[in-house]
């Protein structure tokens, strides 16, 4: 198994990235990008899965459709990733969805097979918290848009890290491939990388999964690029490094067969000291890199 996918390695159809549950050899989660066109437009069925899009660069209009109503939602989107939160969509199961753009742009499908089909919503930006998570050089920005109990879902869990260059993230290493109520659940997960250049440069980073005992035993060290993809079915994963100079943005996409929707992870025991250093340490001045809107547009 191919768990390091570089750009344009998980080209399907339309998209530039198409994972789907098949394709990874696992149960839950999906991930498409999609680039449109000025003009561009794109349908597809949702079938199975819940499914949140997320702009990541331009806006766009959003429709999800089924035998009885329409719902349409216009998405403000952002310049980029580095440049501010984004609003977005979210599209139930046994739905079709097009996204249409005037401007044209890039957009992420985060998806997750589910069971319960919940109504199309609008996600505004203003709504999106904002958190900076760890202390130090393990600083980062976590835009929980579509967290575990902060937007409703049936599976999926969805959120934005950013790094600032040279910091680690994802760091103490950390995994979720067991069921333990309470203390850690079971969720496959999707790393979707972007970075900041600089003077014409393009960014990178690294990134680390090692076996945990569990599962496939999951093995991955890899420099990753824009548009590169890392599959974690299971296993320690972090840190995800950022190189000096480099912001470096990854989406996260989880979902798993656990009956309850819950982010519970384990710390890797030989470096889960580190969380104990963080209050000694401020936080990276460099974040937040931005914030929220107080009112979405």
């Amino acid at each position: 198994m191919t768990y390091h996918l570089p750009a344009g390695k998980a080209l399907g159809g339309p998209y530039i990235v198409d994972i789907t549950p098949e394709k990874a050899g696992w149960g839950h989660s999906s991930l498409r990008i999609l680039e449109l066109p000025p003009g561009g437009t794109h349908s597809f069925e949702t079938g199975d899965s819940e499914w949140i899009v997320v702009p990541l660069s331009g806006g766009c209009m959003v429709a999800a459709a089924d035998d009885f109503s329409q719902d349409t939602f216009e998405l403000q989107g952002r310049r980029d990733v580095f440049s501010g939160v984004t609003d977005f969509a979210y599209v139930p199961r046994d739905a079709r969805a097009t996204v249409t753009s005037a401007v044209g742009g890039r957009f992420a499908l985060t998806g997750a097979r589910c069971s319960r089909r919940l109504p199309a919503r609008y996600g505004p930006a203003s709504d999106v918290p904002v958190e900076l998570r760890g202390t130090g050089n393990c600083s980062r920005q976590v835009n929980n848009f579509g967290a575990a109990g902060v937007f409703e879902c049936d599976k999926l869990i969805a959120v934005e890290v950013i790094t600032p260059g040279g910091n680690w993230s994802s760091f103490p290493p950390h995994k979720h491939d067991e069921h333990r109520p309470g203390e850690e659940s079971v969720l496959e997960e999707i790393y979707y990388f972007e970075f900041a250049g600089h003077d014409g440069t393009p960014g990178l980073g690294y990134q680390r999964v090692s076996p945990s005992g569990q599962g496939q035993g999951t093995d991955v060290l890899a420099e990753v690029r824009d548009g590169d993809v890392v599959l974690i079915p299971d296993g320690w994963h972090g840190p995800s490094m950022a190189t000096p100079g480099h912001h470096m943005y990854y989406l996260n996409v989880m979902a798993g067969p656990e009956a309850d929707r819950a982010w519970l992870i384990c710390d890797h025991p030989d470096h889960a000291w580190v969380r104990d250093t963080w209050p000694d340490q401020p936080v990276d001045s460099r974040l937040p890199l931005y914030t929220a809107p107080e009112t979405s547009a």
